[in-house]
């Protein structure tokens, strides 16, 4: 790299004063002498005064995510953040930049939060609330600090005695066993009550930060950290896909809280989604059993000694990119000549909402070549990995 392009590349942390004293002074006699770059640096450095403001903003609310990428793009990380960690990472960047711009009634509105077993209204930082309760499962697998200090027994206590929105039902529970994740986040929510919002959000901020940063560290002392198992209580993750699932929950959240407060909010980038749609793809065919054994399958079971069947997802759109599903047998891999039961295409926008059950499978738009119940199961279990 040349000299001049060198400099160059420092605009960016000059712009936001995260360059250090003596790189800046180098930086600032160059700009004496460079035309293109001080046209740059007073560019960058407007964008920055936008961003620091603590007023709403009312340019296009997707100019502090290009500003950010911008300088992100030329400036070296100071640690290599794990490639799984990249949707975490830009999902709570994202959703932290829609709550700075927050006004104090903005924190009043309810959101709509639904899963598969019901819905509930919450406000904006009882949303965050859960979210770091959730986020917290995989701190303490990370080794650090649980916003949520209660022991198993008292928040099995907790989960008992709260009462359920009424549009909830015992869908709440995975296979009998209480759902630990709806106690952790009724323990964070009333130990944050009585805080500002703003508190809440730093408190939800400051987590998220710490569990990328302690994720990036430990893969490079040990990449099989990837692969750790982190215990949710009625499931169980990777830290890997435990990543990919906590930004998927973030986005989803986000976009309620921004349909609340009527603030334009668009899906994750489309590498990012494909990693979320993934991670989707690879709990389906858990979910297809769920279904079937709850009797709400149309379906009929496979005979005895048959091939399994296995659906063709083209997902097009944001996310694009064809999976195979197993309907019968998870972890089954179909022969390379097998024809698929069913194939199946869906806008990857509207798959994930279905995930998130925000669509109707029955009214969400597809296009099904082959065996439609087989292509129809795939969709209703697919609404059976939300979870509230």
């Amino acid at each position: 790299m040349s000299g001049h392009e060198a400099l160059r590349s420092l605009l960016g942390a000059w712009a936001l004063d995260a360059c250090p004293p003596d790189e800046a002074r180098r930086l600032e006699a160059h700009l004496a002498d460079c035309l293109s770059c001080t046209e740059e640096a007073h560019r960058l450095r407007d964008a920055a005064g936008w961003l620091s403001s603590d007023e709403p903003l009312d340019p296009d609310p997707g100019l502090r995510r290009q500003v950010m990428a911008g300088c992100l793009e030329i400036r070296d990380a100071e640690f290599r953040v794990p490639s799984y960690a990249d949707p975490y990472v830009a999902e709570t960047a994202r959703l932290d930049a829609l709550l700075r711009d927050l006004g104090e009634l903005d924190w009043l509105e309810q959101a709509q939060l639904t899963w598969h077993g019901g819905s509930e209204q919450r406000r904006p930082a009882e949303v965050l609330s859960h979210l770091a309760a959730v986020d917290g499962v995989l701190a303490d697998a990370l080794g650090l600090p649980d916003p949520v200090a209660a022991p198993a027994p008292a928040l099995a206590a907790t989960h008992a005695s709260a009462s359920a929105p009424a549009s909830a039902s015992e869908d709440s529970k995975a296979g009998g066993q209480v759902d630990v994740l709806v106690a952790r986040t009724t323990v964070l929510r009333e130990a944050q009550s009585r805080r500002p919002p703003e508190s809440v959000r730093a408190m939800w901020r400051a987590q998220t930060r710490a569990v990328v940063e302690t994720a990036a560290l430990a893969a490079e002392a040990d990449p099989v950290v990837a692969e750790d198992g982190v215990d949710y209580g009625a499931f169980e993750l990777p830290v890997a896909d435990s990543f990919l699932d906590r930004a998927f929950e973030c986005w989803i959240h986000a976009d309620d809280i921004a349909e609340a407060v009527g603030y334009p909010y668009h899906p994750p980038r489309g590498a990012h989604m494909r990693q979320l749609i993934g991670l989707a793809v690879r709990l389906l065919p858990l979910a297809m059993s769920a279904l079937r054994a709850s009797g709400q399958a149309v379906s009929p079971d496979p005979a005895p000694g048959a091939q399994p069947r296995w659906v063709k997802l083209i997902v097009e759109g944001r996310g694009e990119g064809e999976w195979l599903v197993p309907l019968d047998a998870p972890g089954w891999v179909p022969p390379a000549d097998a024809e698929p039961t069913a194939t199946l295409a869906i806008d990857g926008v509207e798959f994930c909402f279905l995930c998130a059950a925000r669509r109707d499978p029955h009214r969400v738009p597809v296009g099904i070549k082959g065996d439609a119940a087989a292509a129809r199961d795939l969709l209703a279990a697919a609404r059976l990995l939300s979870r509230p």
